[in-house]
């Protein structure tokens, strides 16, 4: 219960098809701000994280390489619909706010973010 309160205060929406099969425009998603205080995001998993080169918007991506340095590199799981290019990085650690957990609309689509 504690996870779907404290999810609300960090929702975000899906804008563009870069993370396309697994997450479409539309799709809303509450975001879990603590999943990464005890430990760094791992290759593969889908984050939300401020976007290096444009400060004052965040990007739902997913994290394709951890640095020597636990810097991140993120990329859309769709390249051939990403605007920004195949990779976004180096990305802080600091930067990252957190883990997408639940899509909660379309209520078509509800379920775990994977």
């Amino acid at each position: 219960m504690r996870l779907l309160l404290r999810s609300w205060q960090h929702r975000v929406a899906v804008v563009g098809h870069s993370m396309e099969p697994t997450l479409r425009a539309g799709d809303w998603l509450l975001v879990d701000s603590l999943a990464y205080r005890a430990r760094a995001p791992d290759a593969g998993e889908v984050v939300v994280a401020v976007d290096p080169r444009r400060r004052d918007r965040w990007l739902v991506k997913r994290v394709v390489e951890v640095q020597p340095d636990d810097r991140f590199v993120l990329a859309g799981d769709n390249p051939a619909h990403a605007p920004d290019g195949d990779a976004i990085g180096p990305v802080l650690p600091a930067d990252v706010i957190g883990r997408p957990w639940l899509r909660y609309w379309p209520i078509k689509r509800f379920g775990r973010v994977r």
